[in-house]
């Protein structure tokens, strides 16, 4: 079948064509609302600004097709084929992505409110600038569980996006907005959050080993038992964030603000907090082996039961603070 043959029959009224081949067909700005193109050979076909909504095409090779600017609102697209595909700009809001392969895909400044992308395979994708409010990743019955390794997220908007168990590991978030984002279980080893917005984000049980924080803000974010081991979080935001059983072992952690942050249990072993300010900051039974302090702010904070014996104190301040042994430092 070719393309002029396609958009007769679909003017005609006829809408299944399931399995159809229509490889390197043009098809630009073709309107196909609620078209069934299942199983389909769409393979390098361009489909640039076409309208797609509410298309069926589950299981549809879309491989280095061109869909730039192409309306798949509330489109079905599990298991769909779209490696290395061109889909800048693409309207995916509410489309069904799960189990799609989106490898290499070229998703920037895309549309992707409310999408569902589970066990969707992202790695590699390029999303800068997309947008992802309300996108479902959440893993379901340890099924279900989006793939974005090494994709490219830099100023993505995932606001309120539900991550629970996704694969982030080395990806690009820079500038990210993932405010009130849920990102429990993520894997986000070695990934890149700098100045990325987490405020108020659920990290609980996360693992950001080595990941880059540079002046991101995690203002009430939760991270509870969160592994922090060997991130950089200079100069960022976490004042009031909750951190209760973290692990922020050799941490670089310089200028950052825990002010009014809850480490209780924490390990803070060798990590450096060079200049941070924990101000009210509650630290009991925390475990600040070999850590470096030099210049931090620790006025009225809770040091009850915390191991400090062998941290660097040099210049610290601790006017107000509960010491270990529950005595108030002058």
């Amino acid at each position: 079948m070719n393309a002029i043959e396609l958009l007769k029959r679909y003017e005609s009224g006829e809408t299944n064509f399931q399995g159809v081949s229509l490889r390197n067909a043009r098809l630009p700005g073709a309107d196909l609302i609620g078209i069934n193109l299942s199983g389909a050979d769409l393979q390098s076909a361009i489909l640039v600004l076409a309208y797609l909504n509410r298309a069926r095409l589950s299981k549809t090779s879309l491989k280095q097709a061109k869909l730039c600017g192409a309306n798949l609102s509330q489109a079905s697209l599990t298991g769909a084929s779209l490696q290395d595909a061109d889909l800048h700009g693409a309207i995916l809001q509410g489309a069904d992505l799960r189990s799609a392969d989106l490898t290499l895909a070229y998703l920037l400044d895309s549309n992707l409110v409310g999408a569902d992308l589970r066990n969707a395979n992202l790695s590699g994708a390029n999303l800068t600038g997309a947008c992802l409010r309300g996108a479902n990743f959440r893993e379901e019955n340890n099924r279900y569980t989006a793939n974005l390794r090494g994709a490219c997220l830099r100023k993505v908007d995932l606001r309120g996006a539900d991550l629970t168990g996704a694969d982030l590991a080395r990806v690009d978030l820079r500038g990210a907005n993932l405010s009130e984002a849920t990102l429990r279980e993520v894997d986000l080893r070695e990934a890149d959050l700098t100045e990325a917005n987490l405020s108020g984000a659920l990290l609980t049980e996360a693992n950001l080993t080595g990941a880059i924080l540079r002046q991101a803000l995690l203002t009430n974010a939760k991270l509870e038992r969160s592994h922090l081991t060997e991130a950089d979080l200079a100069t960022a935001n976490l004042r009031g964030a909750v951190l209760p059983d973290a692990k922020l072992d050799r941490a670089h952690l310089v200028r950052a603000d825990f002010s009014f942050t809850n480490l209780a249990r924490a390990d803070l072993s060798r990590a450096n907090l060079t200049d941070a300010n924990l101000r009210s900051a509650s630290l009991t039974d925390a475990y600040l082996a070999r850590a470096d302090l030099n210049g931090a702010d620790l006025r009225e904070a809770r040091l009850i039961r915390a191991e400090i014996s062998s941290a660097n104190l040099i210049n610290v301040k601790l006017e107000g603070a509960m010491m270990p042994d529950g005595s108030i430092s002058p």
